[in-house]
């Protein structure tokens, strides 16, 4: 008989997961238990995992842009990629001795075809490591403009799918605080952001709208949603995009407007190129 709390008696845990991974991203103890918030949390892996599963078939290379210690691709690694005859995982991370940790974390769980890059966004555009073109892109809470900079990698390698979780978006909001005198002469609108938290949180609104019209404006079909059940995390946003080829005609003109109206002209590189 199988004893209670046992990795094999656990419910919540897939056939064929690795139990190793589970125990280094501590969802399990080092004995193979899960308490109350270990299973919470693998709850919430799950919960990612089923918006970015679909996007991974037939996808030959992942590329996961600020990957920190890498728990999101391993874990995706292990739950779809690893059965399969193909496909690959790359994390893009600027510190190395993360990057050192994944790598022998990957050899010791046997995840061949996981590969870590320490360099930063602008050396991945031309890094002769990285393929020309990639499947999917993701950036799991890249803080401020390290969103923009994974976008900017997907569209230069012309991403099928992109999945974003925005995170710590502070530089229009910067700049909204910067030109707010300016601003409170210009346009009856700036009473949006005339307080303090408001600049703090319509900035990060504004950002993910901006981020959105950009990908559209590049042709992608972009969905935002909750990512429910992240309830420790303030940042819930789910920014999911696909290729579709057809660009939407006016996306960038209400980019651009927008921008005008926000008294925001000078982000204009960044989001309407």
């Amino acid at each position: 008989m199988k004893k209670p709390n046992t990795p094999a008696a656990i419910p919540e845990i897939r056939p064929g997961q690795s139990i190793e991974l589970l125990k280094e991203l501590h969802i399990l103890t080092r004995d193979g238990k899960l308490n109350q918030d270990t299973r919470r949390k693998l709850k919430q892996v799950y919960h990612l995992y089923q918006f970015i599963e679909p996007l991974l078939d037939c996808a030959e290379t992942l590329v996961d842009h600020g990957a920190g210690k890498s728990y999101l691709g391993f874990i995706l690694y292990d739950l779809c990629i690893k059965e399969r005859a193909s496909g690959e995982i790359i994390g893009i991370e600027t510190r190395q001795e993360l990057v050192e940790k994944s790598r022998e974390l990957a050899a010791r769980l046997g995840f061949e075809r996981m590969r870590f890059l320490a360099c930063t966004v602008e050396d991945s555009l031309t890094a002769p490591e990285l393929p020309a073109s990639v499947d999917v892109v993701t950036a799991l809470h890249a803080c401020n403009t390290a969103t923009d900079d994974a976008i900017r990698f997907a569209l230069t390698k012309n991403a099928r799918h992109i999945v974003l979780v925005p995170c710590c978006q502070a530089e229009v909001a910067a700049t909204m605080r910067a030109r707010k005198n300016e601003s409170l002469g210009k346009t009856a609108l700036s009473e949006l952001w005339r307080h303090p938290i408001h600049t703090r949180e319509l900035g990060s609104h504004l950002t993910n709208v901006l981020r959105c019209l950009l990908l559209e404006s590049h042709g992608y079909d972009v969905t935002v949603t909750e990512l429910v059940g992240w309830e420790h995390s303030m940042k819930n946003e789910l920014i999911i995009a696909s290729k579709r080829g057809t660009p939407r005609k006016n996306a960038r003109e209400r980019a651009e407007a927008i921008l005008r109206e926000f008294n925001l002209d000078e982000l204009a590189p960044r989001f309407t190129y």
